[in-house]
């Protein structure tokens, strides 16, 4: 058998340029997402830089809502993190004022609420509309 490959390397490169384009789309939506975060950290009063530091992130995102540190431990357990994911997701959006609609949509649709949390007119209110938390 005579194979011929010469009419796929057409189909080939039109698939890496896809490919390129999806990982770009993808980078970019990263970079918001820290940026993002970055801007919420600080806005809460805490370092910007915190957003970029696994683990650490999420202690100083649970000193944002005001939940005890015990709770990084939930999130080390299959399922129970995600309703922990979902509960502390919702306090963020309380925490700055949104309700939990806003909230559904930060976990549901995070690239597009997380930038609008951060970078509009949202202000930190703290844990429970009151003063922020200190742990």
């Amino acid at each position: 058998m005579n194979y011929n490959y010469t009419h796929h390397s057409a189909a080939s490169a039109g698939g890496g340029a896809i490919g390129m384009v999806v990982i770009l789309i993808y980078l970019a939506v990263i970079v918001l997402m820290i940026a993002s975060m970055w801007r919420l950290f600080t806005k809460a009063g805490k370092p910007g830089w915190a957003a970029i530091v696994p683990i650490y992130n999420i202690v100083v995102l649970l000193e944002i809502i005001g939940k005890p540190l015990w709770w990084i431990v939930m999130f080390l357990i299959p399922c129970v993190s995600l309703v922990f994911a979902v509960m502390m997701t919702i306090e963020v959006a309380k925490c700055f004022g949104k309700d939990v609609g806003f909230g559904i949509g930060l976990l549901l649709l995070a690239p597009i609420f997380y930038p609008i949390l951060a970078f509009g007119d949202s202000q930190y209110v703290g844990p429970m509309g009151g003063s922020p938390a200190t742990l």
